[in-house]
């Protein structure tokens, strides 16, 4: 891994794996505030994803202009082979934490 996934870009990361090719900015942005009931600014999510294309993590081109944002276009992200390897070692940590963790965390 080219360094460590903070938890914010980990969920930017899922969220890109998770919306596909519906992956842009403001998509991004409203999933991960309904699933984790924050409210992350949008240059908080431009700037992890400034990051996270910087490290190689994803790639990102814009689609065509629309009617509905003005002519303006949006731009969509997608993984790279190193930002999936960076996701299955954040997972495998994560389960191998889960799976020797001394304190009974479920109910």
């Amino acid at each position: 891994m080219k360094g460590y996934l903070g938890e914010f870009e980990e969920l930017v990361l899922l969220t890109i794996a998770n919306l596909g090719e519906e992956a842009y900015g403001v998509a991004l942005l409203r999933d991960i505030n309904e699933r984790t009931r924050r409210n992350i600014s949008i240059g908080a999510m431009h700037s992890t994803l400034t990051r996270l294309e910087e490290k190689g993590y994803l790639i990102s081109h814009l689609g065509e202009p629309t009617n509905e944002r003005g002519g303006r276009r949006k731009r969509y992200f997608e993984l790279t082979s190193p930002g999936i390897a960076g996701l299955n070692e954040m997972k495998s940590l994560r389960d191998e934490l889960w799976a020797n963790t001394k304190v009974k965390l479920s109910v």
